[in-house]
């Protein structure tokens, strides 16, 4: 879209209403429009707790607030005391009847693109400018950059290319935090006090309120800053009361300076400005040591840091890069904003590696922060249905596969896919993106060979049942010892299915059985009892998504080259549960089948048949939704 710009004199509405780092992220683009229209009034609208975040700056010459988080949801906006609000809102914001308006927002829901199309018009503006994801949604943009999703550009970059839809090209992508020369003066003597000595690390163990499930272990945190203070170094807890600094200074060892709830934002900024390190997680805050330029160490768990990750040359993000995470802002969906309970991607990140690479920074060598990598499939030899890449293998080709896997000892995800988890996939974005990047999902359904001939896809060569690869997988274990480990399904029945399998196969080398849960409290109880066993492969049978997620979490805490989600493989194997005949399987009937045999599986049997033709049929005919991998 052509740039269009504006009047030397304009009057500017910019919208962020959002927490402190996202409006940290839009200060390069209000400095882009300060630069290019310097005699423009720029308004800036924002929420109640983040006005401070741009008190001291030029870059706006009025703010004008809303307490936009208690507007998530329609029925939030009809609650009369929050209608009157919102009433008196668009009047002050009719009476100011602005040129341009500047939507700094991804329109990821109906009723968020709804809430910035009714301020967009209340401003009688003929320009609006935004992001636009596919579909419709951002129809009443008049100009646009495209959203290609969460993380597809840094948040910092995305605000650009839409300022940039008024002809205000980039001065720079640094954020800006100002504070006054009092609160510089203010942590200069904060610093001296008692012989503090520099280097100065501070560390901030919170995230907010806003989602506490991105804040990293406070036993962490307390080993770290233990460590760093035996180094000589001085330790500052700094954040809000509610952030955990108590927490981390209970079971420390050390006495750290504890300045939390001590601070304006304004003095903590310009504390963190005269530190020679900061120590943090995804929040506000790490977004103000960020803007100040100091060099940092970021602890990314469910959030996307290609979204929010700090960048500068000596900002470090550690991450771990295992196939569920991020699981929060991913493509253009919420997904799971808290994350999920066991916060597995969290304990990936270990003090030791904080403080290798915290040492490294503070000795100003470049740091080389570990990273997972993850093996990705070639795209021109799967299909792609509602969404979901299926490999085109045949059993043969899978079960070679599989064994290079074991050879190759790093783990290895395999998912056995069919119809009902492709359904459930268009909804959990979390579980489609776990499948997308295992290392190989093969089709477990008649249906999706089917599916991928209408929808002209790379054919799929044949159906390859998740049980028949186990009971392959068994038979190759005795004879080239493979470790086999089965965990899952209830109690007793995979050490039924192990029996059932030594009757065919003695020499099966079957390592361990054992149900225990998907539960987020028995996970690391359950890591340590396969990784005592050093088994190749791993069968998970909680039945989807439960199985595939729990392997996507604990892949790379485990010793085994495969794990694969087999749901009720060790029912059938074991004999508690009857399979399909063969004919019946080889005409794709077996859902069939399953529907008499166990009549309460109806509305399973439903996303696997009917409603999944549906779908194929809506994309055959070109109503298919968009699906971000």
């Amino acid at each position: 879209m052509t740039p269009i710009a504006l009047t030397p004199t304009a009057k500017i509405l910019v919208i962020k209403l959002a927490d402190l780092g996202d409006v940290l992220t839009a200060t390069p683009a209000l400095r882009a429009l300060r630069h290019r229209y310097p005699d423009a009034t720029i308004d800036v609208l924002l929420t109640h707790h983040t006005q401070s975040a741009l008190a001291h700056s030029t870059l706006a010459d009025n703010l004008i607030s809303s307490d936009n988080f208690r507007f998530f949801a329609p029925r939030d906006a009809l609650k009369p005391d929050l209608l009157a609000e919102g009433w008196q809102l668009l009047k002050v914001i009719r009476q100011k009847k602005y040129d341009a308006v500047i939507i700094l927002h991804h329109l990821t829901t109906r009723f968020g693109a709804l809430k910035y199309a009714t301020i967009a018009r209340a401003g009688g503006a003929k320009i609006v400018a935004g992001l636009r994801p596919p579909g419709k949604r951002g129809a009443f943009l008049t100009h646009f950059a495209p959203d290609n999703g969460f993380g597809a550009r840094h948040e910092i970059d995305y605000w650009l290319d839409v300022v940039a839809q008024v002809d205000a090209p980039a001065v720079g992508r640094e954020m800006e935090m100002a504070f006054s020369a009092d609160d510089a003066a203010w942590a200069k003597t904060i610093l001296r006090a008692e012989n503090r000595r520099p280097p100065v690390v501070v560390i901030h163990p919170g995230s907010g309120g806003f989602s506490t499930a991105r804040r990293w272990a406070a036993r962490r945190f307390a080993a770290v800053a233990d460590a760093l203070i035996a180094d000589g170094a001085t330790v500052a807890l700094v954040g809000t009361p509610t952030d955990g600094a108590d927490a981390v200074q209970a079971v420390m060892t050390r006495q750290a300076v504890d300045l939390s709830g001590q601070t304006s934002l304004h003095q903590l900024a310009a504390l963190i400005s005269q530190a020679q390190l900061f120590i943090g997680g995804d929040s506000g805050v790490s977004h103000i040591a960020a803007a100040t330029g100091v060099p940092m160490v970021s602890i990314f768990g469910p959030t996307n840091d290609a979204a929010w990750g700090a960048s500068g040359e000596k900002q470090v993000v550690l991450r771990a890069d295992i196939p569920c995470a991020p699981c929060a802002y991913i493509g253009h969906s919420v997904g799971l904003r808290h994350g999920c309970a066991a916060k597995t991607c969290l304990k990936f990140i270990t003090p030791e590696q904080v403080l290798h690479t915290a040492r490294k920074l503070l000795n100003d060598e470049p740091p080389s922060p570990p990273k997972i990598t993850i093996e990705k499939r070639n795209p021109a030899e799967h299909a792609t249905i509602l969404g979901v890449t299926i490999d085109a293998v045949t059993f043969q080709s899978a079960l070679a596969k599989i064994e290079t896997f074991i050879a190759d000892g790093h783990p290895h995800q395999v998912c056995t896919v069919n119809p009902e988890f492709v359904v459930a996939a268009r909804r959990d974005h979390l579980f489609r993106r776990v499948i997308n990047r295992a290392a190989m999902a093969f089709a477990d359904g008649a249906g999706l060979l089917m599916a991928a001939r209408w929808l002209g896809e790379t054919p799929l060569p044949e159906r390859i049942a998740g049980v028949d690869m186990v009971e392959a997988l068994a038979q190759r274990s005795a004879e080239r010892g493979y470790r086999l480990y089965f965990l899952g399904a209830q109690p007793g029945v995979a050490e039924k299915a192990i029996a059932a399998l030594r009757e065919r196969y003695p020499k099966l080398r079957a390592v361990g059985a054992f149900a225990g849960s998907p539960r987020a409290e028995d996970e690391d109880a359950i890591v340590e009892k396969i990784r005592a066993a050093t088994p190749d492969v791993v069968f998970v049978a909680y039945g989807a998504p439960k199985q595939d997620k729990w392997i996507a979490r604990n892949m790379h805490r485990l010793p085994a080259g495969v794990l694969i989600g087999v749901g009720g493989a060790f029912d059938f194997i074991a004999g508690t549960a009857q399979r399909a005949p063969k004919w019946v399987q080889r005409i794709g009937l077996e859902w069939l089948h399953r529907l008499v045999m166990q009549p309460w599986r109806w509305r399973r049997i439903w996303n696997a048949v009917p409603y999944f033709l549906w779908l194929i049929f809506k994309s055959k005919i070109g109503l298919g939704e968009h699906y971000d991998n």
